[in-house]
């Protein structure tokens, strides 16, 4: 099918999902249910594909396709999600807050946070958004601000920024907890000294806190004192 338009008219739409459907694969699909949580129908094609697709849409009017985009099918929406990530401002945080509400699962989540484009170009800009997500009563929405920061701000000047959105959350959604975990694991590979300060002095919960350990005694990158150091400071 040809996906570089320049208008997407509606029955161009229901072309490209009858697309979609022609490439599913009932494997992958059971696969991939047994990772993911969703309201979407999951067809089961793999992300490199949708990547591709995504790639193409975006070569030509993607505006254009985001305007008639529909969300039946798990596809669907990861794609869109990946056509978002590619746009520049003044479009971007657009059609990003419209997505948002969309999200509802670690993997359209994750990927579309590794996707995108504008954030590292200017950081500093994009802070005060996503510490607007960060107090989202949406699970995904919060997960979205986490794994922005994970993806684009683990670097030594914005570590004080980090322990401090991490410190402001009260949260008891697993998905939102797994993010804190993983962001400051990942501080902690990078930056030690700063982030172990941090991990003795918190407001982490105790789910939080030893599944941040948990993370960084798994990477290969830590050595064995350090794991048993680490592990005197679970709570």
């Amino acid at each position: 099918m040809e996906l570089k338009k320049d208008i997407w008219t509606k029955k161009d739409y229901q072309e490209y999902v009858k697309y979609l459907i022609s490439l599913k694969d009932e494997t992958y699909k059971e696969f991939h249910q047994k990772l993911t949580i969703t309201k979407y129908e999951i067809l089961g094609i793999r992300v490199p594909m949708q990547r591709k697709i995504a790639k193409e849409i975006s070569k030509g009017n993607a505006l254009s396709f985001l305007s008639v985009c529909k969300e039946t099918y798990y596809e669907e929406v990861n794609i869109e999600g990946f056509v978002i990530a590619s746009l520049e401002e003044p479009n971007f945080t657009k059609y990003m807050e419209k997505f948002l509400p969309k999200i509802d699962n670690w993997a359209i989540c994750d990927g579309f946070c590794n996707t995108v484009k504008s954030i590292p170009k200017n950081k500093e800009a994009y802070l005060p958004k996503i510490k607007e997500m960060l107090m989202s009563s949406h699970e995904f929405s919060v997960r979205v601000g986490l794994i922005l920061l994970l993806s684009f701000y683990v670097e030594s000047n914005y570590l004080s920024i980090i322990f401090e959105c991490v410190n402001s959350l009260n949260r008891e959604e697993y998905y939102i907890n797994m993010a804190v975990a993983w962001l400051l694991a990942e501080c902690y590979i990078k930056y030690r000294e700063e982030t172990l300060e941090f991990l003795k002095n918190n407001q982490n919960s105790k789910f939080v806190q030893n599944k941040t350990i948990s993370k960084i005694c798994d990477s290969y990158r830590v050595t064995k004192e350090e794991k048993e150091m680490l592990k005197k400071l679970r709570k």
